[in-house]
């Protein structure tokens, strides 16, 4: 789903203009940004948890020589589904 169908559902679905559902939207995104930049964990409750985790520096290897390549350690941004989320998938 894309972030203009995501608009169009959320205007549809709340009734709203598209201009006011996809601020919000953007408003939902920047929260969850600046949250997990502060305290590292957002609890979505009906979704899941967005969490950032930090990824050790590790040594990689470029797939057209073969030549080792160090890669740095870096957070990284993870999502862990809801019990009820992964229910109603299946």
């Amino acid at each position: 789903m894309s972030k203009k169908e995501m608009i169009d559902a959320v205007s549809d679905k709340a009734g709203i203009t598209k201009e006011k559902a996809s601020a919000a939207i953007d408003a939902l995104t920047a929260y969850i940004e600046k949250a997990m930049k502060k305290d590292g964990e957002v609890t979505f409750a009906p979704l899941g948890k967005f969490k950032v985790t930090k990824r050790e520096a590790r040594v990689g290897r470029n797939p057209s020589t073969g030549a080792a390549v160090n890669i740095p350690a870096a957070k990284v941004a993870k999502f862990l589904p809801s019990k009820n989320l992964k229910e109603s998938l299946n």
